[in-house]
């Protein structure tokens, strides 16, 4: 049987409740995910998002394991994740060697919890990959707290942040708490990968996380600019992955990842296409 379906087919599934909490989930997601991602590409924080999604990960399998909401658990994983990479990472080169101990442990206890947990395979399957049937009313309430609590913080840290980010030396040298917001913005990180786990999945969280922030500093040098696109990106990649996946009904990860490496290439092009056009004229 085809998996092709019509407009009407589609307007159909839109409407349906579980659909519109998937979208509004993706929406704050993208939302997040945007105005983080440049600052972490700054940061060179790609490999602490990865070690953070695995500690969300096990702590959604802990709360699935336990009977309790997989969204709550990963918030709880993946701060702690936050809070230990940067107690434990805050000097760069001691950062990866931190990150891969804590990512191995989470990722086997989380693994362990799985195969005791003897529910559908389904929710087992979805803490790896995402699954939109899982966004409901309690995952939306988290989504929400979790998102206005990482936007209030970095509407009033977002300057210090961004010096501290491209410049940390100067920045300590200027009396900017440089450690201090290291350690917030590694909790800031767990919030927005816990938001993520359940949508996206934890194998493919980087694909929101850095993505957008890595095609956005491809075409721009602007802190504003690049946000801007960020969360365009991340939109794009979760709104249209999660539009995209609803007729073959596949899990929503793989074409989120798709879109954003999309405009990930779109970007490399665009700033290749720049350097030859000079270099034209120029000859």
């Amino acid at each position: 049987m085809s998996t092709l379906i019509g407009f009407d087919g589609l307007g159909e599934l839109l409407a349906l409740p579980f659909v519109q909490n998937a979208l509004l989930a993706c929406a704050v997601l993208g939302l997040v995910s945007g105005l983080l991602a440049p600052l972490i590409v700054a940061r060179g924080m790609a490999f602490a998002v990865h070690g953070t999604a695995e500690l969300a990960f096990t702590g959604g399998a802990a709360a699935l394991l336990a009977g309790f909401a997989v969204g709550i658990g990963a918030v709880a994983g993946a701060v702690l994740a936050g809070l230990v990479f940067g107690v434990l990472g805050l000097r760069h080169r001691e950062r990866d060697s931190v990150i891969g101990v804590v990512l191995a442990f989470g990722l086997g206890l989380g693994v362990l919890m799985l195969a005791l947990y003897d529910g559908r395979a389904s929710n087992k399957f979805g803490l790896l990959t995402g699954s939109i049937v899982a966004v409901d009313s309690t995952n939306i309430a988290v989504l929400g707290v979790v998102a206005l609590l990482v936007v209030g913080v970095l509407a009033v840290l977002y300057r210090p942040l961004l010096f501290a980010s491209t410049d940390p030396d100067v920045a300590m040298a200027r009396g900017v708490p440089v450690r201090l917001l290291s350690l917030v913005f590694a909790v800031l990180i767990g919030l927005a990968t816990a938001l993520a786990v359940p949508i996206v999945g934890a194998i493919l969280v980087l694909s929101v996380m850095i993505a957008p922030g890595a095609a956005a500093a491809q075409v721009t040098a602007s802190p504003v600019r690049a946000t801007l696109l960020a969360v365009l990106f991340a939109e794009v990649s979760l709104v249209g992955g999660t539009i995209l996946s609803l007729a073959p009904g596949l899990p929503v990860s793989g074409y989120v990842a798709a879109l954003a490496f999309a405009c990930y290439l779109g970007c490399r092009l665009v700033a290749r296409l720049r350097t030859r056009v000079p270099a034209a004229h120029r000859s």
